[in-house]
C-alpha cells in the first residue's frame, strides 16, 4: 500500500541521530578527560537511555496495515485513538456551512498514522501554523497547528468530506504524505502526527456516525460512519 513504511523510517532517522547525540556526548568526555569511575557511570547511562529511546520509537512508529471495509457506504475512521467529540459545527472554508464533527484523541501509545476516510481527490490542503496546547483539550483543534485536508469523493457524487490533523502539547511535527490535486484510496496512509495529537472528520449532515462516544477505533479500518 502506498507510504507504507515511511513511519518506520522515521523512527529510524530519529534513533540514529540519538545515537549520534550519545557518541558527541562520549566523546566530549573522553577530550574532556572525565575518565575513570564518572565517566564509566555518564556512558551507561547515556547508553542506557538511548536504548529506551529507541525502543520508544520503534513502538511509537508503528505502522500496522489496515483491513479497509470495502462496503460502498461506509466511511472510515482516520486515526487511531478515542472518540471523544462527536458534535455539529460549522466548517464554511471547504464543507460549506453545518457538518458533522467527529473527534479523535490520539494518546502517545497510540498508532500515530493517518488515513483517507473515503477514496477521492484532494481538493484542499491547508497548514496553519499556532499553538501547541494540550490535545486533549477541545479548543486545541481551534488554536493548535494543523493541518486540514479536504477531500472531494470519488464514492458519491458531489460528497466533500474533511480531515484535520492538529498538533498537540507534545506532538509538534505534522508529516503529510499527499498534497492538493493527489488522488487516495480509503484507508490510504495520508500522514503522520509525532507524539500525541488529535484528529477531526469532518462529514456531511446526511451520514449517520456508528461508533459510540468513547469508542476506541482503528484508522482506515474502523468504520466511523454510513452514508444515508
Amino acid at each position: 500500500m502506498k507510504h507504507a513504511g515511511k513511519a518506520k523510517r522515521a523512527g529510524l532517522r530519529l534513533v540514529y541521530w540519538g545515537l549520534v547525540l550519545v557518541l558527541a556526548l562520549l566523546l566530549a568526555g573522553v577530550l574532556a578527560r572525565k575518565v575513570g569511575e564518572v565517566f564509566g557511570a555518564m556512558a551507561v547511562t547515556l547508553v542506557g537511555l538511548w536504548v529506551v529511546f529507541g525502543f520508544f520509537c520503534f513502538y511509537f512508529f508503528r505502522d500496522p496495515a489496515p483491513n479497509v471495509p470495502t462496503a460502498a457506504g461506509a466511511i472510515v475512521a482516520p486515526a487511531h485513538g478515542k472518540v471523544d467529540a462527536i458534535e455539529e459545527v460549522d466548517e464554511p472554508s471547504f464543507m460549506g456551512g453545518r457538518c458533522r464533527r467527529v473527534s479523535t484523541f490520539l494518546s502517545v501509545l497510540d498508532v500515530h498514522i493517518q488515513n483517507a476516510p473515503v477514496a477521492g481527490r484532494i481538493a484542499l490542503s491547508r497548514y496553519t501554523h499556532g499553538q501547541f496546547l494540550n490535545a486533549m483539550r477541545s479548543d486545541s483543534a481551534t488554536h493548535n497547528e494543523n493541518l486540514f485536508l479536504g477531500i472531494e469523493s470519488a464514492e458519491r457524487p458531489g460528497e466533500k468530506v474533511a480531515v484535520r490533523l492538529i498538533a498537540g502539547l507534545i506532538a509538534r511535527r505534522i508529516v503529510p504524505w499527499t498534497e492538493t490535486g493527489a488522488t487516495v484510496a480509503r484507508g490510504e496512509r495520508i500522514g503522520l502526527i509525532q507524539f500525541g495529537s488529535r484528529v477531526d472528520l469532518y462529514l456531511p449532515l446526511d451520514t449517520r456516525v456508528v461508533v459510540p462516544l468513547g469508542a476506541r477505533v482503528k484508522g482506515g479500518e474502523t468504520v466511523i460512519a454510513q452514508r444515508a
